[in-house]
């Protein structure tokens, strides 16, 4: 398969601690209780529905990954790539890690603890993030699914990825997913952070691969 060509192992391995920092985030905020990001929210929200415990927030996660992946296929086959899978693939187990990780920290019961959880979290994600874009080796499902519709409805990106995020705190909110103060500042603040780190990511990484290029030659 050509998307499985020109993928280095360095690659490989950035995308899946990317992905750990991601799930960490993602489970320290579902259990500090003070709200989820938008993506967050809707595994929450699928988790309450079924009436699992947040033990259970990684198989809530598998199924709305697995479900996007398999539309994508169907639909839009291009945006499927190794990275798909290295995004959705460890991403149930490496959640009910985190969620673990966290009830083993003393005191993450108490308000102040909680908090500085979250802060922590939050900002793991966003590195998480950042390290699998800049890898660029293929989008997460839900970025897939943003593409997708983008392409069907001939708007802008950022357009339809406002709607999206909205439509997803929607749908996890009324599943019964926590919404709270995590969620309106992560909508706030993500996106800058987000940028602002990939930048700074990728002059790293992309520095390293030209001094190597010059070092062969």
């Amino acid at each position: 398969m050509k998307w499985f060509k020109h993928v280095h192992l360095r690659d490989i391995l950035l995308a899946l601690g990317g992905v750990f920092l991601i799930t960490l985030g993602a489970a320290f905020n579902n259990r500090a209780g003070l709200g989820n990001d938008s993506i967050g929210i809707l595994y929450d929200g699928l988790r309450a529905s079924m009436n699992w415990t947040t033990d259970q927030l990684g198989m809530a996660s598998n199924i709305v990954n697995a479900s996007l992946t398999v539309v994508l296929f169907i639909l839009a086959r291009k945006y499927i790539s190794i990275g798909t899978l290295i995004y959705f693939l460890p991403y149930g187990l490496f959640t009910d890690i985190n969620v673990a990780l966290y009830d083993m920290i003393p005191y993450h019961d108490a308000f102040f603890v909680r908090c500085a959880l979250c802060i922590t979290g939050n900002l793991l994600l966003y590195v998480g993030i950042s390290m699998y874009v800049t890898v660029d080796i293929g989008v997460d499902p839900f970025t897939g699914t943003v593409l997708f519709l983008r392409d069907v409805t001939k708007k802008a990106y950022r357009t339809v990825k406002i709607v999206f995020d909205i439509c997803l705190v929607l749908i996890g909110f009324f599943l019964g997913g926590k919404l709270g103060v995590v969620t309106v500042v992560a909508a706030i603040v993500a996106g800058p952070i987000i940028q602002f780190l990939t930048g700074k990511m990728q002059k790293i990484y992309f520095k390293k691969d030209m001094e190597t290029v010059q070092h062969e030659s």
